[in-house]
């Protein structure tokens, strides 16, 4: 029931302490659950940029709609997806899988093939949307980390992500700004962390079907 209480803890922060930095230990740890996270075909179409540098920081505030949270945060995320999966990505990832249970590439070739050609199926604006939620999910499993953590933790769809995509050369890297993740610590008079969490009782949000 822990991650119950935890997420009733959690909170979209508005605003840091930014005299409070997160533990390279703990930096660690959440980056290790997004690495865990669950992915279709196990392809992680996406790459998270981690932004420490306070200049990068205040340049990236003005894309940002100039939210506090990017600069007052100890670390800043960028969820990146991959813009198209390409036949040498989903060989990459066979190439790991092979390695990683130590079984030959040839066992496995055909359920690569099988990938490559569900990709292919996908037109550039499916493709796109679909690494986006790949990142989304990434994005999630990141700030349950962070609840479990005890480390706040701001989730941003706020910012003009072509100027990031420019700003950070990202689409020649073939990739999209998706999400802005502020993770750190909530200044202590933030009236918000007191507020009853608003949701949807149980009972809307699920249905029974017989």
């Amino acid at each position: 029931m822990q991650l119950v209480d935890n997420l009733k803890w959690r909170y979209a922060t508005k605003k840091y302490d930014a005299s409070k930095k997160v533990s390279e230990k703990d930096i660690n740890y959440i980056k290790e659950a997004v690495q865990l996270t669950a992915s279709s075909y196990g392809l992680q179409p996406f790459k998270v940029l981690e932004i420490k540098d306070p200049a990068l920081k205040e340049a990236l505030k003005p894309l940002s709609w100039n939210q506090s949270q990017i600069t007052d945060a100890s670390h800043l995320f960028v969820f990146c997806n991959k813009i198209k999966v390409t036949d040498e990505d989903v060989d990459g990832m066979m190439q790991l899988r092979a390695k990683t249970n130590n079984i030959p590439i040839e066992k496995i070739s055909g359920y690569g093939e099988f990938v490559k050609e569900k990709m292919k199926e996908k037109s550039d604006v499916e493709m796109f949307h679909w690494t986006a939620k790949q990142a989304y999910m990434a994005l999630s499993t990141a700030l349950i980390a962070c609840a479990e953590l005890q480390i706040d933790a701001t989730p941003m769809e706020g910012f003009d992500a072509e100027d990031y995509n420019i700003k950070l050369g990202l689409k020649e890297k073939g990739l999209n700004a998706s999400a802005l993740l502020a993770v750190g610590y909530r200044y202590a008079d933030n009236i918000a962390q007191n507020n009853k969490k608003v949701r949807k009782p149980i009972s809307s949000l699920f249905e029974l079907l017989y």
